[in-house]
């Protein structure tokens, strides 16, 4: 299976990919976490993402599509893959169409998970998150046992910049212009599915497993 999971910020989707790239043996594909690691392992790409990355510039979508692509040819993506987050947008959605059919395949699915505006902002605000050992809590959704301190080190919780309010809207205004016409284009191709995500993390899973299923038993 080969499906793409798309979503504004918070909405959940990088936890759900994670619970089925495990359940179903997928390779789940985050360009920010192939991004993290051709920069450790250095590679041509991963050099080339790093002086954007310094200088604090966005790595362009070139480097970007060649690292999808570089990990669409990798042995874990024999199996079928979900990329989560990316394409971001319709230019990267129209290379990644490319990437796949000179493989001789494409798309099974497209699943955007729906929260509304007000849910984002609470999940995203709300959460803290451990400088040291990197855990994350959630002020309402999963609580230190002790308020702002980190129940794994002990150190004090804090919270990202890019989860400040004023951040948040900024994101959303972004994915809107940029991400949310993705929707329309993998519509339009018959690949979109929808999927309510404002409940539970087993209940989103239970709903997706759903909207997959079709598609797992082929």
């Amino acid at each position: 299976m080969r499906v793409v999971f798309l979503g504004a910020p918070g909405v959940g989707k990088g936890t759900q990919a994670e619970r089925i790239a495990l359940q179903y043996r997928l390779a789940k594909i985050s360009t920010g976490d192939l991004l993290r690691e051709a920069v450790r392992n250095q590679t041509t790409l991963g050099l080339e993402a790093k002086s954007f990355m310094d200088q604090g510039q966005l790595v362009p979508d070139s480097v970007v599509i060649g690292l999808v692509r570089e990990k669409l040819d990798d042995s874990s993506c024999a199996n079928g893959f979900v990329l989560d987050g990316f394409p971001r947008t319709v230019p990267q959605a129209e290379e990644l169409g490319k990437a796949l059919a000179e493989k001789s395949t494409a798309l099974d699915l497209v699943v955007n998970f729906q929260v509304s505006r007000e849910d984002v902002v609470r999940r995203l605000s709300g959460r803290r998150s451990c400088p040291k050992c990197q855990a994350t809590f959630h002020v309402d959704f999963a609580k230190p046992k002790v308020d702002e301190v980190c129940d794994r080190c002990g150190d004090s919780l804090v919270q990202r910049n890019d989860d400040r309010r004023d951040a948040i809207e900024t994101r959303l205004k972004v994915y809107d212009e940029q991400t949310a016409p993705l929707v329309r284009y993998y519509d339009e191709r018959r690949l979109l599915s929808s999927v309510d995500a404002s409940g539970s993390v087993d209940v989103v899973f239970q709903h997706l497993a759903k909207v997959l299923a079709p598609f797992l038993v082929r």
